[in-house]
């Protein structure tokens, strides 16, 4: 047998174990797994020695924010940050163009228009790239378009329940029918609009700047209000339904109620997985994200419901700004948002791994397959021959501090600036390719490619079990 590339002497992670064993690429696909011994039967044009080091399936972020009105990002930029983190596809956001106070357009627009653009823009993504579409209007005209989006290889729709974007729940109530009749996942931004705007016009009455004041005016309530609506009426459809970043204990207990059923999932981000309110004393509003970070209490429930599956993906909510935009004026006056792309491994390795001894299989499943299986990317997610070889040589041992200065973001600030963090990528490689290697980005803007997704099957039963991390899987 003849291969292109030889990974060896690492240890290979699955969704439910580990092996020792050595991966063999063969053009864009994964060959084989076979036994680190096996030399006499394989031949590789390039044998690249892992030893010690862990090999995981490439990451796919499902929720990053690219090339759009709310980040300064991108494809070539973004996708540059995501191959230096381990990152080998993201799904990113196609909005349909809106008039308002946050919008960037002067008038609306179709639905399918922000699908085409995106195309477009990603012409020259590092790693390959999708986009959900993200629904603003409420009309007839937009409905009808969902029948149009699997044929344009989108099967994903984002909706907001705030801002300026945000549907009421009668128009949400006829999308997610709809999207049920179509397969289509439906990712929904889950927080209560009036509330959240009331508590900010007090704030600001009442001069409360300082980014303290922020949690309070997004609470953790206004979250699980908007979860609990918006989940019950997406189970009355039987539609798919994708609770995007989960902060919170009362959010997430609301989400549990209805995990059971196999059209409901949910994840979490590495910044609420990390980080706690009291950094906006620390950090001022760099952190300033919504919704907004919580109280270590709501950490500990979020890792509690990652362990049971009721969070079951974990994905960045990337947004690129500056700090001078992040800074200026009061705390609702900047962006909300944080860049996150080329740390969140390594970020959730430290503090998954690391500090509350989840395993290696738990990174593999939260972070690349069970995203993949959601989304509809059925050749990614999973070191597995015949699949797209998106591989991540992984060193848990390298003991390093995070840097803003070496973003490869267009962002110049990091929330995790100066954070000492057990564990590096070391190499990336995008469908057979090596892209990034030892910090160095040696890829080619362009080699991403459009994901064309299909419309995923949400079986339970085809989804590894959250405590299955003691098998032990060997080489096929």
């Amino acid at each position: 047998m003849t291969v292109d590339t030889r990974l060896a002497g690492g240890t290979v992670v699955f969704p439910t174990g580990t092996a020792d064993a050595d991966v063999l690429i063969d053009g864009d696909r994964i060959a084989g797994i076979v036994e680190s011994d096996a030399e006499s039967s394989v031949d590789a044009t390039r044998v690249v020695d892992v030893s010690g080091k862990m090999i995981l399936p490439g990451v796919v972020d499902p929720h990053v924010h690219v090339a759009d009105y709310n980040t300064i990002d991108t494809y070539e930029t973004a996708s540059a940050a995501a191959a230096l983190g381990g990152v080998t596809s993201f799904i990113n956001f196609a909005w349909q163009a809106w008039a308002g106070e946050d919008s960037d357009w002067d008038q609306p627009g179709p639905l399918l228009e922000g699908v085409e653009r995106h195309k477009k823009l990603g012409q020259k993504s590092h790693i390959d790239y999708g986009v959900h579409a993200v629904v603003t209007q409420q009309d007839e005209a937009t409905l009808a378009a969902f029948g149009a989006l699997a044929e344009a290889g989108v099967t994903s729709i984002k909706l907001f329940t705030t801002y300026d974007c945000g549907l009421s729940y009668g128009f949400m109530n006829d999308a997610l029918e709809r999207a049920s009749e179509l397969g289509l996942v439906v990712a929904v931004h889950t927080e209560d609009d009036s509330i959240c705007n009331r508590n900010t016009e007090q704030a600001a009455a009442e001069s409360r700047t300082d980014p303290t004041a922020y949690p309070q005016a997004r609470p953790d309530y206004a979250e699980a209000l908007a979860v609990d609506a918006v989940a019950r009426m997406a189970l009355e459809h039987g539609a798919k339904y994708y609770g995007v970043h989960t902060t919170s204990k009362a959010a997430v207990e609301a989400l549990s109620r209805y995990t059971d059923e196999s059209t409901v999932r949910a994840e979490t981000c590495p910044h609420y997985l990390t980080l706690t309110e009291d950094v906006y004393a620390e950090q001022g509003q760099l952190p300033v994200i919504a919704p907004p970070l919580r109280e270590a209490s709501d950490r500990s429930a979020l890792f509690s419901h990652l362990a049971s599956g009721t969070l079951s993906v974990i994905g960045t909510d990337h947004v690129a700004n500056t700090r001078a935009a992040k800074e200026r004026g009061a705390w609702w006056d900047g962006p909300y948002g944080a860049n996150s792309l080329q740390t969140s491994l390594p970020i959730v390795h430290e503090e998954a791994v690391n500090k509350r001894g989840f395993s290696y299989p738990f990174l593999a499943r939260a972070m690349s397959d069970v995203p993949a299986r959601t989304f509809g990317l059925e050749s990614k997610g999973r070191i597995e021959p015949g699949r797209d070889a998106d591989l991540v040589v992984f060193d848990p041992n390298e003991r390093w501090t995070i840097d803003a200065a070496d973003n490869k973001s267009k962002a110049d600030f990091s929330i995790y600036d100066g954070r000492e963090v057990t564990g590096r990528v070391t190499h990336t490689f995008v469908r057979g390719s090596l892209v990034a290697e030892h910090g160095d980005l040696v890829g080619e803007p362009g080699h991403g490619s459009f994901l064309n997704r299909s419309v995923p099957n949400w079986d339970k039963e085809m989804d590894p079990d959250p405590k299955s991390d003691t098998n032990t899987e060997g080489p096929v």
